[in-house]
């Protein structure tokens, strides 16, 4: 299977953990546009959606789904969103479509994380792929010397603004043993929105498109 037919295939898998009559938490990414054509088949079947991105919205709304303010909703049982790596610990790194502030909040709220993902996401030890920051623009120069002073290569992704009006550095050359410290400690510097590590609130189940099918991982 090509690895857009393993998106397809486990973007439509992620429509079994869809609660009938609620709302449904959606990513950003090419993996959840995939997913929002799927859950279109069965929009009839569920009030509404939060939308992580202003891409998410406009693809929802498109398809005739409703789409909620977070604000406005007083829980949502499922989130469903896809990783740019993800370890068996269900420790991801995410952000590659610069939306990590908003998924992240998201899921937060979500009572379960569901991730979507190929084959090729899954890795022992995260970091190849680069890791992104979300800054306030003031505080670019300032992060990212701090950021080289944990090991990484912070490099601005040119001419991004992330829907909430900030930049987005992309961290090079980190080798991630300890994602829950890492994501705490990026955090922590002064001008950083948030960054792309979703360790502190991991997934919940992975549907990890294979060869052989679409395969589930959990936690348990």
């Amino acid at each position: 299977m090509t690895q857009d037919e393993l998106k397809q295939a486990v973007a439509r898998a992620a429509l079994d953990y869809v609660v009938e009559g609620q709302i449904v938490g959606v990513g950003t990414g090419s993996t959840a546009r995939l997913f929002i054509d799927a859950l279109a088949e069965i929009k009839d079947r569920i009030s509404g959606a939060v939308a992580s991105s202003e891409d998410t919205k406009k693809r929802l709304e498109g398809h005739g789904i409703r789409v909620f303010d977070l604000n406005d909703v007083a829980g949502i049982p499922v989130y469903i969103d896809g990783a740019d790596e993800i370890n068996v610990e269900m420790h991801m790194i995410k952000g590659g479509g610069g939306a990590l502030t908003r998924e992240k909040i998201v899921a937060a709220v979500a009572t379960r994380f569901v991730c979507i993902v190929d084959r090729s996401k899954l890795v022992e030890v995260l970091g190849t792929f680069p890791l992104p920051v979300e800054v306030i623009p003031m505080a670019s120069a300032y992060v990212t010397r701090e950021l080289t002073r944990i090991g990484g290569t912070p490099v601005l992704r040119d001419g991004f603004v992330t829907d909430n009006g900030n930049l987005v550095l992309d961290v090079k050359g980190l080798q991630i043993l300890d994602p829950v410290a890492l994501e705490t400690r990026i955090n922590q510097i002064v001008g950083v929105v948030s960054n792309g590590l979703f360790a502190c609130r991991p997934a919940d189940v992975c549907l990890l498109g294979t060869g052989n099918g679409v395969q589930t991982l959990t936690l348990d």
